[in-house]
């Protein structure tokens, strides 16, 4: 044992040594010690008496109503679930589901038309084709320009917060689903056109080469080289920023517009813990199933 410990401590003093990442941690955990100290973060009295209280006092009330101060009935439980899914829940489940679904559909085609234009080995002159001609020059600051524009405007819209989005179009649209579809739509779209703008960069150039060295044109190449090899990795981004949206959709719906986030706000007012938590699990039942939906998707995209 003795001497296995020996080889184990040879080893790790002969391990390579990087000044760069040392210095890095080291930093890391001074700014996190500044940030702990800066914000005046305590650990004491977390478990004090009255929070004790209110815990145990939040716990009963999360239980079913019917059964707050009754044991455990499978029956009055199903019984009160299934009310609440009648009265409220189902409308605000399909209603929350529609909208993630409509904004990542128009995310999606927004975001894989914007990339075209923001990927910097297809938006040249001659793309795809080092040994072409030299275009002059104003045509090379013309496709560097749009390059550029894109890309800024696929900042601008991703990094402007969903909610913010929401409050100006819930000002133009009024109360309805279109803000929270044209808010998740928009910010997800900076986001999807981003992701699918590296992954054309980042793509083998020799098939989409070949194709234009005999002729393709740029949208030939797109449709018979870039899109096919992208495919599958685009739909990974996709279906993530779907479940996100299934996120935020309930989020925004604390705006005051129909979703589950405002059946939770309505719950949390009214002191119904219950009924919020049976909100709240709906949401993450959405999100499971477009996890599921995902992984579905990719599977026969890889088998094909």
């Amino acid at each position: 044992m003795s001497q296995r410990l020996a080889t184990i401590k040879s080893l790790h003093g002969q391990r390579p040594r990087r000044l760069f990442v040392t210095w890095s941690l080291r930093i890391l955990a001074a700014i996190v010690l500044f940030s702990w100290w800066a914000g005046d973060f305590h650990l004491m009295g977390w478990l004090t008496d009255r929070r004790l209280a209110n815990l145990q006092r939040f716990l009963q009330e999360v239980r079913p109503w019917p059964i707050q101060n009754h044991g455990w009935e499978t029956s009055t439980v199903s019984h009160w679930a299934q009310e609440l899914w009648l009265s409220k829940g189902a409308e605000a489940f399909v209603a929350t589901l529609a909208i993630s679904v409509v904004a990542i559909v128009l995310a999606g085609g927004l975001g894989a038309f914007f990339s075209l234009f923001a990927a910097r080995n297809l938006t040249t002159a001659e793309p795809l084709l080092p040994g072409g001609k030299q275009p002059g020059r104003n045509i090379v600051f013309f496709w560097k320009a749009l390059v550029l524009t894109t890309r800024a405007g696929l900042v601008f819209v991703r990094a402007v917060p969903e909610y913010i989005w929401a409050f100006l179009f819930l000002a133009l649209f009024g109360a309805n689903a279109w803000p929270m579809v044209l808010a998740l739509a928009l910010h997800n779209t900076g986001i999807l056109g981003k992701l699918s703008a590296e992954l054309i960069e980042n793509q083998s150039d020799l098939n989409s080469s070949a194709l234009r060295g005999m002729g393709a044109s740029r949208m030939q190449i797109v449709w018979a080289s870039l899109y096919p090899q992208t495919l599958s990795r685009f739909l990974l981004y996709f279906f993530y920023r779907w479940e996100t949206c299934v996120r935020e959709a309930t989020v925004l719906g604390m705006l005051g517009m129909t979703s589950l986030g405002l059946l939770i706000v309505d719950s949390r007012s009214r002191n119904r813990y219950d009924e919020m938590l049976y909100y709240i699990l709906l949401g993450a039942l959405l999100v499971i199933i477009g996890d599921l939906v995902s992984a579905i998707a990719r599977r026969i995209i890889r088998k094909a």
